[in-house]
Order: structure tokens, then C-alpha cells, then sequence
């Protein structure tokens, strides 16, 4: 008896967590986000930013063109925060839907060739952009605002 009362108020206790699961996802063919986030060991942001708008914008700035992603945008934060809670740069990028934001780009490779014909430098500099990396981290977004 103890053991069914004890589970019992168990599963009672546990109902309000569950209920503060993740919003719901967007529906397949509505328009998706992901911010990209990434923190850079301390002194070496301008590097890391050269290296970014050199070596991946372009390839960004393609996939906007050719209608894989709808948008970017880059943004630093106007002010410092803790060490534990510091980002350096985040990069939102739209999706048409989810299945593109999920899905590999089946000519990116093409395209890296086309916009960097001296792949050995492209792939040193890739390499020396992720070597001053601290961490980086993807956040899937749903807009949850509602219909007026």
C-alpha cells in the first residue's frame, strides 16, 4: 500500500513539470530559424570574425541566393555578460521550412570549390577558425506569438 500511495503522489508531483515541455513545432512548411552561437577564446574575436565573413558568409550569402535560406543575419551583443553565459557572435538563419533547415545541401560542396578555388587556404583557415572556437551551439527557434 505504502508503495502505490508513494507512486502515486509521485506522478502527481511530476504533472506540472511536464506540462512546461517546448513549445510546439512549426508546421512543415512554415518558415523555420536556427541561431548558430559561438564563443571564441577570450582576445581572439576580430580573428575568428574575419575569418567567418571570409571563409562562410559567402557560402551563406549563396544559399540565401539560391533560395535554400531565406535570411542572415549576424549579431554581437551590445554589452558583456558572464564568462559562463558569454557569446560572442550568434548567426540567425530562415529556413523556407524545417525540412530544408534539416536537411544537407546537396551542392554546398560544388559551391565551396566555385567561391574558394584554393582549397588548401580555405580548409587552413576553416581549420584556424574552428582552432579559437571555445564552443558553438545550434538553437532551433518557434516564433509562438499569437495570431492577432
Amino acid at each position: 500500500m505504502r508503495r502505490i500511495l508513494f507512486a502515486l503522489l509521485l506522478s502527481i508531483s511530476a504533472l506540472p513539470t511536464l506540462a512546461q515541455g517546448s513549445p510546439p513545432q512549426a508546421a512543415a512548411n512554415q518558415p523555420y530559424a536556427i541561431e548558430y552561437y559561438y564563443k571564441v577564446q577570450w582576445g581572439h574575436q576580430q580573428e575568428f570574425l574575419q575569418l567567418f565573413l571570409k571563409n562562410h558568409y559567402p557560402l551563406l550569402r549563396k544559399m540565401v541566393e539560391s533560395g535554400r535560406m531565406t535570411s542572415v543575419k549576424i549579431e554581437s551583443p551590445a554589452y558583456h555578460t558572464t564568462e559562463d553565459g558569454r557569446w560572442d557572435y550568434r548567426v540567425t538563419i530562415r529556413y523556407p521550412n524545417s525540412t530544408v533547415a534539416t536537411t544537407a545541401a546537396p551542392d554546398e560542396g560544388a559551391v565551396i570549390k566555385q567561391l574558394w578555388p584554393d582549397q588548401a587556404t580555405y580548409l587552413r583557415e576553416e581549420q584556424r577558425r574552428f582552432e579559437i572556437l571555445v564552443s558553438h551551439w545550434d538553437l532551433p527557434v518557434v516564433d509562438i506569438t499569437p495570431a492577432k
